[in-house]
């Protein structure tokens, strides 16, 4: 069964990729009334306000129409930033050799919290090396992750 997260990443690709930008991910971060439903955006050039607004007025008039959401929640649309999100198994591929910041569903050796190298993917894990471990995290059980940027 898909997750919500799932189910609106479906739903808003095609309008997202109508508009010629990429569909980097979806949160949605259920929270009564201040329920947020926040998309992330790419395009090889980067993205500017101008991006944001044409997406979100196409999303809020889908969304308005298919009506996903029960009750209120805030629309965001945004880039994923320097410390972007990696949600799909071809983000962790394309940032091997970087930094990661990342979060399990469930704790693994007494903590759920991670940071270190990227060093790759191995069929459905990613390999961390951290603290002078190496470390194979299955994909699923990584609740968030970050790129942490290199200054």
């Amino acid at each position: 069964m898909a997750t919500r997260a799932e189910q609106l990443t479906e739903l808003v690709r095609p309008v997202v990729e109508g508009l010629s930008f990429q569909l980097w991910g979806v949160e949605y971060l259920s929270r009564g009334r201040d329920s947020v439903f926040r998309i992330f955006i790419d395009k090889e050039a980067g993205i500017q306000l101008e991006d944001c607004e044409a997406v979100s007025r196409q999303v809020s008039a889908l969304l308005d129409v298919e009506d996903p959401i029960a009750g209120e929640y805030n629309l965001e649309v945004s880039s994923p930033g320097l410390d972007r999100p990696l949600f799909e198994l071809s983000h962790y591929e394309q940032y091997q050799g970087g930094v990661v910041s990342l979060k399990l569903r469930v704790a693994f050796e007494g903590r759920r919290k991670y940071k270190g190298l990227l060093k790759g993917i191995e069929d459905q894990d990613i390999v961390l090396e951290c603290d002078g471990h190496e470390y194979l995290f299955p994909f699923d059980s990584i609740e968030k992750a970050n790129l942490v940027p290199s200054f």
